[in-house]
C-alpha cells in the first residue's frame, strides 16, 4: 500500500463507478442539446475579481474563505472556480455573445473547487453540470432551466420529484425587505450562531435557511419576502407558477428558500426527490439579472442552475438504480507457440482498426491454452481466436463461440470480416 493518499476532500473515480459517470453525463448532454443548449467550457481558473465581484463579497465563498486562490509574484491573483456562472458570464461578455441573437443558452460540465468541509456527495473538488439562459427576462426561461433540471433527474429514475420555489425580489424591492428582516433578527442577535452573526451584517437572507438548531421560533415570526415583492416581481412569480400548474409539475412555495450568492434576483428553486434517505434537495438555481453589471458589462438577464454529479450518483445508489455496464471488448485472442504470438498481435490490431473491441492474452512467459481460456471467461469474451503453429501452417485460425463452445476454422484473410458479420447479427 502506498503511503500517499488522495488529498483530503477529493476522491478517485474508479473503473467500477465509470458506468455511473458516463451515463449521468451522457444524459445531461443529450437533454441539454434537446433543449437547444450549447456547450461552453471556461478555464479551470479565473481572475479572482471575477468571483469577488460576481459571487459577491458577502457570499460564503468569500466570508468563509472557501476559494482556492493563488497570489502570483507579479501581483496577479487567480482563483480555481468555486462555481461556473461568473466565468460563463465573463466568456459571454468577452466574446460578444451578448451582441448577437438572444437568448443564449449554454451548458458546462467540469470540476469546481471549494475549500469547505467535505460531506456526502460534496468534495473539495467535485463536478458540476451547469446550465444558463442569458438575455431573456421571460418567466418561460426560468421554466426551461427548471424543467431541464427536473427532467434530468426524472430520466435517471429519481422518484417523488418536486420543486421548492421562492422569489427573492429585485434591487427595487429586496433592500426594504432586508431592512425589515435585519430589524427582526437583531432583536434575537444573542441567539444567533457564529456564522449567522456574520451573515446578519453581510448577507442576512442566508439566515433564513440556517441549519442551526433552535432558530425555528425566530424564523417563524420573521417577515416573508413574498409579502414585500414589487409589482414586476409579483407578476413574474405568478406567471412562472401558472406555467408549472399548466404542466402539472409539483411545487411547494418555500418562503425561506434563498441562495448563498449575492447575484440572485426573483426566482430561486430547488429540485427535491424522495427515496434517497429523507426527502432532500438534489440541485438548485435561480435568476440573476444583475450579474453582468456586477462584472462591468451591460444589463443582461440570466437564469440557471447547477447540479453536482457526485450527488446525483449518490442518489442513484441510494435508490438502487444501476446503470448498464460499459461494453467490454467481445473478442479475445489467444496463442500457442512463439511464432503464433506475432500473428496474434497482428490480428488483434487488425480487429481494432476495423472497429471491433479485442483483447490480447498477455504473458512474457509461455502460457497454456487452458490458462488463456480461463482469462477469456473472466473477461466475458463472446469469441476467442486461437492462433497455433498448426493453424498458421494451414493458413487459418480457430474461432470459438464462448456461449455454445462451438469452434470454427476460419482462413486468416477472412478473420476480420467473419467476426464483423457474427457481431452484427
Amino acid at each position: 500500500m502506498s503511503k500517499y493518499q488522495a488529498p483530503y476532500g477529493t476522491q478517485d473515480i474508479l473503473p467500477a463507478d465509470q458506468p455511473y459517470w458516463r451515463w449521468v453525463i451522457g444524459e445531461a448532454e443529450a437533454l441539454s442539446l434537446r433543449y437547444g443548449f450549447l456547450r461552453l467550457d471556461p478555464p479551470l481558473f479565473e481572475d479572482t475579481q471575477i468571483f469577488l465581484k460576481g459571487s459577491g463579497e458577502a457570499s460564503d465563498f468569500v466570508v468563509q474563505k472557501e476559494m482556492y486562490t493563488l497570489e502570483k509574484d507579479e501581483g496577479q491573483s487567480i482563483t480555481f472556480r468555486p462555481e461556473f456562472t461568473p466565468g460563463v458570464m465573463r466568456a459571454y461578455l468577452e466574446h460578444g455573445l451578448h451582441a448577437g441573437p438572444q437568448p443564449v443558452k449554454l451548458y458546462s460540465i467540469g470540476p469546481i473547487f471549494r475549500h469547505d468541509r467535505p460531506q456526502a456527495g460534496r468534495y473539495r473538488q467535485h463536478t458540476q453540470f451547469n446550465a444558463e439562459i442569458f438575455g431573456e427576462q421571460d418567466p418561460v426561461a426560468d421554466l426551461e432551466v427548471m424543467l431541464l433540471a427536473y427532467n434530468l433527474y426524472r430520466d435517471l429514475g429519481y422518484r417523488g420529484l418536486s420543486f421548492q420555489l421562492n422569489s427573492t425580489g429585485c434591487p427595487r424591492c429586496k433592500p426594504a425587505y432586508i431592512a425589515r428582516l435585519v430589524e427582526h433578527l437583531s432583536t434575537y442577535a444573542a441567539q444567533l450562531g457564529e456564522v449567522d452573526q456574520i451573515r446578519l451584517s453581510r448577507n442576512p437572507l442566508r439566515i433564513l435557511d440556517t441549519k442551526d438548531a433552535g432558530m425555528e421560533p425566530v424564523l417563524s415570526q420573521a417577515p416573508r419576502l413574498l409579502d414585500h415583492l414589487c409589482d414586476e416581481c409579483r407578476t413574474h412569480f405568478a406567471e412562472l407558477r401558472g406555467y408549472l400548474d399548466v404542466l402539472a409539475t409539483p411545487y411547494v412555495i418555500n418562503s425561506r428558500l434563498v441562495r448563498g450568492l449575492d447575484y440572485y434576483t426573483k426566482t430561486v428553486f430547488e429540485v427535491w426527490a424522495e427515496g434517497i434517505g429523507a426527502q432532500a434537495a438534489v440541485c438548485g438555481g435561480g435568476r440573476y439579472d444583475g450579474l453582468a453589471e456586477m462584472l462591468g458589462g451591460p444589463p443582461v438577464p440570466g437564469v440557471g442552475f447547477a447540479s453536482g454529479i457526485e450527488r446525483i450518483i449518490l442518489g442513484l445508489k441510494a435508490s438502487n438504480i444501476v446503470p448498464a455496464p460499459l461494453p467490454e471488448p467481445p473478442i479475445f485472442v489467444a496463442y500457442l507457440g512463439g511464432g503464433a504470438r506475432a500473428k496474434a498481435v497482428e490480428i488483434v490490431f487488425a480487429l481494432r482498426d476495423a472497429g471491433l473491441g479485442a483483447r490480447l492474452a498477455f504473458g512474457w512467459e509461455p502460457r497454456s491454452l487452458k490458462s488463456q481460456m480461463r482469462e477469456a471467461g473472466r473477461l466475458d469474451a463472446a469469441w476467442v481466436i486461437i492462433v497455433g503453429e498448426s493453424e498458421l501452417t494451414a493458413g487459418q485460425v480457430s474461432v470459438r463461440d464462448m456461449k455454445t463452445s462451438q469452434q470454427f476454422p476460419v482462413p486468416l484473410p477472412d478473420v476480420v470480416p467473419w467476426l464483423q458479420n457474427r457481431l452484427a447479427a
